[in-house]
């Protein structure tokens, strides 16, 4: 586990988005091609930023996948993942070899299957993340499912994930959150040859601590990536502030 932290939002992002780059840069001239997962919502904004403005990326051998998407959602509405990818990453690259994106508006346990076998098949050189406030990984909720060999899987939310949502703007209420999503497992996150998970704001700083400080446990989902041979934590100092060390 790498921990580094950083004394702001962007700067926090500059240093995951170029980690992130290298590590796809190096990938494609060993392999010939790279596979990546990237998160979305707030936490990865600068992240993103910074990996588009990256230079020497032939994107054309990128297959990308992302980690979450609400169950019945409208591609048109704010808080669609697969409208947050398209905008502020596909349309400002050059095309990628292919991208699977999670279409919530399907039947889910269809689309977990379609998902789940192209998955396997692109064996998954670096993923992006981040943890919610209540410490999930992608929409793994605690008590988050470690057992499942599903690479996706039909989860429900909780409250405290779905206020997240509310509070960061993307609901008009709690109420149109939707309860239900098809989120990436946690074993399947964890077969990610590198992580970088990106948590910056002061309203993480409690899920950072768990997550870092406390037993593995599915209570606190994000503890799992302890066990990762190779993931970096990017923090800022108020996502940091409640380390031990700090």
């Amino acid at each position: 586990m790498n921990i580094h932290i950083f004394s702001n939002t962007q700067e926090l992002g500059k240093a995951a988005g170029a980690a992130a780059a290298a590590i796809i840069r190096e990938t494609i001239a060993q392999k010939g091609t790279a596979n990546i997962i990237l998160a979305t919502g707030t936490s990865q904004f600068e992240t993103i930023k910074q990996l588009i403005a990256e230079e020497g990326i032939d994107w054309s051998a990128v297959t990308m996948f992302h980690l979450d998407e609400y169950i019945g959602l409208p591609i048109t509405h704010k808080a669609s993942f697969r409208k947050y990818l398209k905008e502020r990453f596909l349309e400002q690259m050059p095309p990628l070899k292919a991208a699977y994106l999670i279409d919530g508006e399907t039947t889910p346990e269809a689309e977990t299957e379609r998902l789940g076998q192209l998955i396997q098949q692109h064996p998954i050189d670096v993923a992006l993340v981040g943890i919610g406030e209540n410490g999930h990984l992608a929409f793994n909720d605690p008590p988050a499912d470690f057992d499942t060999d599903q690479p996706y899987l039909v989860v429900n939310l909780d409250g405290p994930c779905r206020a997240q949502q509310y509070n960061e703007g993307w609901f008009a209420s709690v109420d149109d959150v939707p309860r239900q999503a098809i989120s990436m497992s946690v074993r399947q996150i964890m077969k990610s040859a590198h992580i970088i998970c990106s948590v910056p704001d002061a309203r993480k700083a409690q899920a950072v601590k768990d997550s870092l400080e406390r037993p593995v446990s599915n209570q606190y989902p994000a503890s799992i990536l302890q066990q990762h041979s190779d993931c970096s934590f990017f923090l800022d100092r108020e996502s940091a502030k409640l380390l031990s060390d700090q």
